[in-house]
C-alpha cells in the first residue's frame, strides 16, 4: 500500500488500482434547490458522491427548513437516512409520523412508500444514501398534503 497525494494505491496481488481514495471537499459541487415537483417548502440538496461503476450508490446532504418535506416516494433498492441536524419527521404509508433527531439512522425498505422532512418549527438535515436499479434510485409520487403533515407526531 502506498499513499501519493490524494490517491491511495493498494497492491491487490496481480492487479493494481489507483485513486481508491478520492476526497470531495465541501462545496466542491454546487448546491441545488429541491424541485417544487418533489418537495414542499424550502429544501437544499448538496451532492456528496455519485455512483462510480461498478457501484450504484449515491449520497447527498438534504437540508429542510421548518415545515419543508419531500413528496411521497419509493426507492427500488431502499434508502438510508442519517440525521445530522435539527428535528424532523418520517412516515411510511399507513404508519404513524415518527420524530427523527441527530444521530438517528432511518432504514427504508425497498419499495416502501414514505416521506421525510423537517418538524414544524425546526429545520432538519440528513445524509441520504440510496442505490440505483436500472438507472434510477427514486420514484416520486404525490405530494404530502398539509393535513397529512399536520397530523400529530407521537411524543
Amino acid at each position: 500500500m502506498a499513499f501519493s497525494g490524494k490517491s491511495l494505491v493498494v497492491d491487490l496481488g496481480h492487479e493494481k488500482r489507483g485513486a481508491i481514495v478520492d476526497i470531495h471537499h465541501p462545496g466542491s459541487q454546487p448546491s441545488t434547490k429541491g424541485p417544487e415537483d418533489y418537495f414542499t417548502g424550502s429544501v437544499r440538496v448538496d451532492p456528496l458522491f455519485g455512483a462510480v461503476e461498478p457501484s450504484r450508490v449515491t449520497g447527498g446532504l438534504v437540508t429542510f427548513e421548518p415545515c419543508a418535506r419531500s413528496a411521497w416516494h419509493t426507492h427500488p433498492l431502499g434508502q438510508k437516512l442519517i440525521v445530522t441536524f435539527g428535528c424532523g419527521r418520517v412516515q411510511r404509508w399507513g404508519g404513524p409520523i415518527e420524530e427523527i433527531r441527530p444521530g438517528d439512522v432511518v432504514l427504508i425498505a425497498p419499495g416502501e412508500k414514505h416521506w421525510h422532512g423537517a418538524a414544524p418549527t425546526t429545520a432538519m438535515a440528513h445524509i441520504a444514501i440510496q442505490e440505483s436499479l436500472d438507472g434510477r434510485n427514486v420514484d416520486w409520487l404525490e405530494k404530502v398534503t398539509d393535513e397529512q403533515y399536520d397530523s400529530k407526531a407521537p411524543g
